[in-house]
């Protein structure tokens, strides 16, 4: 069965270090890595991969060779003491080594169902932000959970929408750290990973994912590119 154009990543940049075995599932070895994408602020997203052996070049400095991975983004529950954590991962499906950079070095397009209450917020710097999980399905009936922050307007937009509401997303992945601080008053440094969305539409659920609804998303570009 072919891929979907529900999950769908491009992602261009450096490999930090050379990708090491992950994993073996049925005879085939997985490798992963961690890969940097340039943002338009100058800083970095710094971003998991995963990709079978197949993929991986002979004859290519991986490191420093400036490579183009097209994939999809996947998630996978870990647990962790009594509680499962969320993971996310670039499954590349191609590996390319392009000679000229592309305008959007980190594009996502994903086709999901919101799985979980929407979150509305407000950040200490007075931006709306709206935490959204959306679930997209992909083949033998599996389900990847993809958390989504919506900015400004698209926040507003995004706010009263419910659990089952079909939803067209495009983004960027981005790696965010933050400082977690539990109630004896110790503190941890952590990474999340989400998408941030440029543009949020909400479709129509009918076989043909083409048809849009009416109501259209407010586009906040500023906060995709930031």
């Amino acid at each position: 069965m072919e891929a979907t154009n529900d999950n769908v990543i491009v992602l261009e940049g450096y490999f930090v270090q050379p990708p090491e075995f992950s994993h073996e599932l049925f005879g085939e070895e997985f490798y992963s890595g961690i890969f940097s994408v340039d943002r338009l602020s100058e800083s970095k997203d710094l971003l998991n991969i995963t990709m079978s052996k197949k993929l991986l070049p002979e004859n290519v400095d991986i490191v420093n060779t400036y490579t183009r991975i097209t994939g999809q983004l996947r998630s996978y529950n870990k647990v962790v003491g009594a509680k499962n954590k969320l993971l996310l991962s670039v499954f590349t499906r191609h590996l390319s080594f392009p000679a000229e950079k592309a305008e959007e070095p980190n594009f996502i397009t994903l086709t999901g169902y919101i799985c979980k209450e929407p979150i509305y917020r407000m950040t200490p710097f007075g931006r709306e932000i709206t935490d959204l999980l959306v679930a997209v399905n992909r083949q033998f009936n599996k389900t990847d959970y993809i958390p989504v922050i919506a900015w400004g307007r698209t926040a507003k937009y995004t706010e009263s929408m419910t659990v089952g509401d079909l939803l067209k997303i495009t983004g960027r992945l981005q790696s965010r750290s933050y400082t977690k601080t539990y109630g004896d008053g110790s503190t941890e440094e952590k990474v999340a990973y989400e998408v941030s969305s440029s543009t949020i539409t909400k479709v129509s659920p009918v076989n043909d994912l083409s048809t849009v609804s009416q109501e259209d998303s407010q586009i906040d570009k500023n906060a995709h590119n930031s």
